[in-house]
């Protein structure tokens, strides 16, 4: 009579199914995770432009204009890791706009912009997320 052995274990088949669900959720999950490493790394750019308004309004203060060079204002970059630099542009009495990029990774291509103007505040956006 043949008898049955007593087997302990997976068969090949429940192994490749769970290595594929296991793909299957990785797939998922990590354009998602990266997604949100830009953004995270993103906040850092908007932290920076939040110093440079801080800056704008001891200037306007002090001189009754807004300072039209990155230089004029004593912005620290040194704790950066991502966004170390800054731009002006449309300076005048009433207002500026400030923007970053990044070329570091994860936040190479992404800008921040922040617009402010003495009537609306400041409104900041975000490019490359």
């Amino acid at each position: 009579m043949g008898r049955k052995k007593n087997r302990k274990g997976f068969t090949l088949i429940e192994l490749m199914v769970v290595v594929i669900i296991v793909g299957i959720l990785a797939a998922v999950a990590i354009p998602i995770y990266r997604a949100n490493v830009r953004k995270a790394a993103a906040s850092e750019g908007a932290a920076l432009l939040g110093a440079v308004l801080t800056s704008q309004k001891v200037y306007y203060a002090e001189y009754s204009t807004y300072a039209s060079s990155p230089s004029a204002l004593s912005v620290d970059t040194i704790g950066n890791k991502y966004f170390t630099s800054f731009t002006l542009s449309g300076v005048s009495a009433s207002g500026f706009t400030a923007s970053t990029s990044s070329s570091t990774a994860p936040a190479d291509g992404v800008t921040v912009q922040m617009q402010y103007t003495n009537a609306g505040g400041a409104t900041i956006s975000y490019s490359g997320l």
